[in-house]
């Protein structure tokens, strides 16, 4: 199972191995720990390393992000419009209506 991503910047001869990426790149390559370890790099360059993220973390990521998505799709009932006034006539699907009073009902 891939663990690291390894990337090349051939400007400076050095090779990057790092993190998992979270998408694919031309150029990039997705390696296991096993070869990560035993990864060389052409003689003269650089090799930087960079911890792999722990597993843990990225679940508790995935997992937010799926109660997001989860959360965002739970259809919600309308709740009733308030201060939308009183219906005193209809036309069609036209509505006429007059302002509620705000001070619940009581007129002065």
């Amino acid at each position: 199972m891939a663990v690291y991503t390894l990337t090349y910047v051939y400007r400076d001869s050095t090779a990057v191995l790092g993190p998992l990426a979270a998408f694919v790149e031309p150029h990039c390559y997705d390696l296991c720990a096993r070869h990560a370890d035993r990864m060389t790099a052409p003689r003269g360059w650089d090799v930087v390393r960079l911890p792999a993220v722990v597993a843990e973390e990225e679940s508790d990521d995935l997992e937010a992000l799926a109660n997001a998505v989860r959360e965002a799709t739970i259809p919600r009932t309308p709740e009733e419009p308030t201060g939308q006034g009183i219906e005193v006539g209809r036309r069609g699907h036209l509505r006429v209506l007059r302002s509620a009073p705000s001070d619940g009902g009581n007129l002065r």
